[in-house]
């Protein structure tokens, strides 16, 4: 089997915005030592040119009332598998029997982790991971080395658009008048809310130490924060039971600053964020204000 007769898998999509990373190739080992195991291509499409401004100009300028919206840049990202598959007719076959939303999905993952290290590394907070329902398509397909790294390939599928707001976990009181009540001041965002959303996302990428650091802070502050509610029928119940995880909470984050969770602790971790989660779901299905 030649060289040229050799087919590699990939998944793209495309993102409307720039996600960070100069565009460019970069190389995913997954352990040290190994060869390449993935190669990602990322290229910014569409994007302003940029222009100097002067000492005048950069105070700002007029502009007429109702201005077109500006264009923004686009983001495309193609995760290239670089184990071949040898001949046209097994990438054929390949491409017919894939699983083609579990391979979006792994390659999401991929490129968040490729993401995750970019904010750190750029000690930049504000940069963000993306999520399978947020990219504008999606696309899973075969071709030669060279042709899939630049953009071509032989043959792909578009993964259909998935429902505004799939894959997200709602809330009991529905987003829209959750935010109306936010906005009027008829509640309060709880901290434990945000930290308990920071935990999901860390534990979601397989980050399980900052999981369970995220998650040692998020159930100190929703026992304190979720007390006014203690004696409500819905909620009094899954708070005796978050206070019987204290010890496996508190281990867990011990744990992850040690080095390293036992798989009994990363399942711990699993367990409680979930419980949390329900509890913080049941206290806006019964109402807002503790009565």
């Amino acid at each position: 089997m030649t060289i040229s007769s050799r087919r590699f898998r990939f998944v793209q999509a495309e993102f409307p915005w720039v996600l960070g990373p100069d565009p460019g190739r970069y190389s995913i080992r997954e352990h040290l030592g190994e060869g390449v195991r993935w190669v990602l291509v990322l290229r910014t499409l569409g994007a302003p040119e940029r222009r100097l401004l002067s000492r005048r100009r950069a105070r700002g300028r007029d502009v007429a009332p109702s201005p077109p919206p500006e264009s923004v840049p686009t983001s495309r990202a193609t995760l290239i598998d670089t184990s071949a598959l040898q001949g046209r007719d097994a990438a054929a076959r390949w491409l017919e029997r894939a699983d083609l939303i579990a391979s979006a999905n792994d390659a999401i993952a991929r490129l968040n982790r490729v993401l995750h290290a970019h904010r750190i590394a750029t000690a930049d907070g504000y940069l963000r991971e993306v999520a399978l329902a947020q990219a504008l398509v999606v696309r899973v397909g075969y071709g030669s080395g060279e042709r899939v790294a630049d953009g071509r390939w032989e043959q792909a599928r578009e993964l259909p658009r998935p429902p505004v707001g799939s894959g997200v976990r709602r809330a009991a009181l529905r987003p829209q008048e959750r935010l109306s009540a936010l906005l009027a001041g008829r509640d309060a965002a709880l901290a434990c809310e945000e930290l308990a959303l920071r935990a999901r996302a860390d534990l979601d990428a397989g980050r399980v130490r900052e999981a369970a650091l995220q998650l040692r802070a998020a159930y100190d502050a929703a026992l304190a924060e979720l007390e006014p509610w203690c004696e409500e029928a819905s909620l009094s119940g899954r708070l005796d039971e978050l206070r019987a995880h204290r010890d496996a909470v508190h281990g867990a984050a011990d744990g992850a600053l040690q080095g390293g969770l036992l798989d009994t602790q990363i399942a711990a971790v699993s367990i409680v964020l979930a419980r949390l989660e329900a509890a913080l779901r049941a206290r806006t299905a019964r109402g807002l204000n503790p009565s």
